[in-house]
């Protein structure tokens, strides 16, 4: 199946920190000190047990505040929660159901319905809800679509019989579609005040960093003017000026490292070339099954201005030399074996391998995370058809 980046289920990754109060927009909220917000629903079918909500601390954690619910012989509840700053909090139903919920300035209703075991529930109220679901309805009803459908059914029966040339057509197909989805989603972001519910969707990613830098660059923006205190805000602003580092049309960090001679290389040797940075590790699976694609594509341009730059977080310096052999990896290597806490990693703020950039012969970077036929497609853009 063709697989998109940022697709994420209806508000299970909610995350939350200590917000503060600010001026601007907080400032209102620092006057006023204390407020708030008052929960109505009805349990249908409840089981039993105790209703609870509870405030989502640090690190996703319900160790704050929390109180129970009570449930009246109608089933229906009142619950009103005293807030001096805007916050994630989760209700758990019977422990059966959770609901993970934005609270700031509006009052919420919801509905439950305590045999459905897929957890069915209605939130109304809550613009940062609002938001999140419509963006996410957008996102997955273009998976589900019929386009999508006979797409990806192309795009098995290229890889079954080998056609390297209809799985990229099919992929291009594919992803101008997405395009238009996602450029629909980023207008929408741009359109929205500063909430939680805006950063909570694009720190989950839901759409593409690289090519929507500049919306995720506009939301940290309109950030510091209105939360300049808010911890919330800080979060998302520091993983935007994170990504800045490797955005395109940044010149890329250095990275000077030991080749498996102990000779220390630096990335910027290679300038003049086109360089694919690639970090990669001998225990990647998927970094592994992407080597046969690099291998072909270097050696069908290594002698026209390409060359690769590998720079592996593997621990052990015998796995990783083997799996160069093993690979018949001919290209630049270079390693700290620090895993995760390599110096590189750190740099280039890499949290997931396979993570490549490919930089032009002024060190500058022009596209990221090539994989496949991709990658073979932008050489072909750049040097012709070889």
């Amino acid at each position: 199946m063709i697989k998109l980046k940022g697709i994420i289920l209806p508000l299970a990754m909610l995350l939350a920190f200590v917000t503060c109060s600010s001026s601007s927009k907080q400032d209102e909220d620092a006057q006023q000190a204390r407020w708030e917000v008052t929960i109505t629903g009805k349990v249908l079918n409840p089981g039993t047990g105790t209703i609870e909500i509870a405030e989502i601390t640090e690190g996703g954690t319900l160790n704050g505040w929390k109180d129970t619910v009570t449930l009246r012989s109608d089933n229906t509840f009142t619950k009103k929660v005293t807030l001096s700053e805007p916050g994630y909090y989760r209700m758990n139903f019977f422990n059966a159901q959770a609901i993970n919920l934005i609270l700031y300035k509006s009052d919420l209703n919801i509905t439950v319905d305590g045999s459905d075991m897929r957890g069915f529930s209605e939130v109304k109220g809550s613009p940062e809800l609002d938001f999140i679901m419509q963006a996410q309805s957008m996102l997955q009803g273009f998976q589900q679509s019929p386009e999508a459908a006979a797409l990806d059914q192309k795009f098995q029966q290229a890889r079954q019989s080998g056609d390297r040339e209809a799985m990229t057509r099919v992929q291009e197909e594919y992803m101008d579609l997405y395009n238009k989805v996602q450029d629909k989603i980023a207008e929408l972001v741009r359109q929205q005040p500063a909430s939680l519910g805006v950063i909570n969707f694009l720190q989950n990613q839901s759409i593409d960093r690289d090519k929507y830098y500049n919306t995720y660059l506009h939301v940290a923006e309109k950030l510091k003017k209105e939360w300049p205190n808010s911890r919330h805000a800080r979060e998302f602003i520091d993983m935007v000026e994170a990504m800045k580092i490797t955005a395109i049309g940044q010149p890329a960090p250095e990275i000077a490292l030991p080749n498996p001679d102990g000779e220390i290389v630096k990335l910027s040797s290679l300038r003049g070339n086109y360089v694919l940075v690639d970090f990669w590790a001998k225990w990647c699976g998927p970094c592994r099954a992407e080597n046969p694609n690099i291998v072909r594509v270097y050696n069908k341009y290594k002698d026209h201005g390409f060359t690769v730059f590998g720079v592996s977080l593997d621990r052990n310096r015998e796995d990783w030399l083997q799996a160069i052999k093993d690979d018949n990896l001919t290209w630049t290597h270079v390693s700290d074996l620090k895993y995760w806490q390599s110096e590189a990693a750190r740099t280039y703020n890499i949290n997931a391998i396979p993570f490549s950039i490919l930089l032009d012969p002024n060190g500058v970077i022009i596209a990221k995370n090539l994989r496949g036929a991709a990658l073979e497609k932008k050489m072909a853009e750049i040097f012709g058809e070889k």
